[in-house]
């Protein structure tokens, strides 16, 4: 517990920033040395100034992170660090992904098949029987469905999940004190009997603008693959597509005439070879490598055996010896987001470890 108490009080600081906090845990060698360590030493700490350096000093975040595991523990409130093994795999991979994570519910973070649904707001009458056709159809693989709990194309994929018995995680803009906007106060409780809320916010935080744009590197982080149901050239769900690109995760659009205003960014992102273009459940399961005859009956199953493509990856690594993201992607003639999305599944069938600086290594 004292452990976690001085990783949420990092993240609390301001100024510093995930990229940085690892920085520091990395350099101090745990969250609690960060705040013992010397100054001039911190400052050697690339991207660390003094002002932030000397916010450590203050006892405030201290007090804080102890009054919020006190709210954690009363209100079934889990948390999970960034080096932890229960922290998500797939977040793990993002420089930029929270230190620390909070969870409610009963959900799996760590789901052999898991796909963001992203969309407008303003969601049409058919955009949304799109996602809900969409969804059932895609029962038959037992996918997480991750999305943001907010109006239009997110909670219709929430309650389709729900429907189709798939677990579905929302990714919270406020602490989980809190469900913002309220009207969705219901499923939300619903969705923590199958799947669960997270954010990397704490309790009673301010929700903020900013912070709904910043949520969204977590939707993309969580999946192998975003999904967009309609969008125009602007807005949250294609600033998730962004994002899940830059972390070399698979990006789908649905397309739409070129006359709708709402399918104006889905059809940008296929044009732009941004986003590969889905119009059924199949073309989803044929660039994930998920074969219809092999679904998974339920979250934890998984496969006994490598497929084709896991095999290829798993003979290029030398003996006793590790070997990189880039140089695997190479020798395998794959895309960078094939070849972490087959490093992901063998880490999940214990074939292989990653280290630091995207390199793994054979675990037997």
């Amino acid at each position: 517990m004292t452990a976690l108490k001085y990783q949420i009080a990092l993240s609390m600081v301001p100024g510093i920033g995930n990229v940085n906090a690892k920085k520091l845990i990395a350099y101090c060698n745990g969250a609690e040395a960060v705040f013992n360590e010397k100054h001039p030493l911190l400052l050697k700490v690339p991207g660390i100034g003094k002002k932030v350096i000397e916010q450590l000093d203050s006892s405030k975040y201290i007090d804080q992170a102890e009054s919020e595991i006190e709210f954690m523990d009363l209100h079934k409130i889990e948390a999970s660090f960034y080096l932890d093994s229960t922290y998500p795999k797939r977040l793990k991979h993002c420089d930029d992904g929270p230190i620390v994570l909070y969870k409610k519910g009963d959900m799996q973070l760590n789901a052999m098949r898991c796909i963001s649904i992203v969309g407008t707001r303003k969601a049409t009458v058919k955009g949304k029987i799109l996602c809900e056709d969409l969804i059932a159809d895609l029962a038959i693989y037992a996918p997480t469905i991750v999305s943001g709990l907010a109006y239009g194309i997110d909670v219709v994929a929430h309650k389709s999940a729900l429907k189709n018995n798939l677990e579905t995680i929302g990714v919270l803009a406020s602490g989980l004190d809190q469900v913002y906007p309220r009207q969705h106060e219901r499923i939300a409780e619903q969705m923590q009997k199958k799947g669960g809320l997270v954010s990397d916010y704490r309790s009673h935080a301010k929700i903020l603008p900013v912070h709904f744009a910043e949520r969204n590197r977590i939707v993309a982080g969580l999946a192998d693959l975003t999904i967009v149901i309609e969008s125009s050239l602007k807005g949250g769900s294609l600033i998730t597509a962004e994002l899940a690109n830059g972390y070399h995760r698979d990006v789908m659009a649905i397309p739409g005439r070129p006359s709708d205003s709402q399918s104006s960014g889905c059809n940008m992102l296929i044009k732009q070879n941004k986003a590969a273009l889905v119009e059924s459940a199949k073309d989803i399961a044929d660039l994930m490598g998920w074969q219809e005859h092999e679904p998974i009956k339920g979250q934890t199953r998984l496969f006994e055996g490598l497929n084709k493509e896991e095999q290829i990856i798993a003979a290029l690594f030398p003996p006793n010896e590790s070997i990189g993201l880039d140089e695997l992607s190479l020798q395998a003639e794959m895309p960078i987001s094939q070849t972490t999305a087959v490093l992901l599944s063998l880490e999940f069938k214990g074939v292989v470890k990653s280290l630091p600086g995207k390199i793994y290594h054979l675990s037997h």
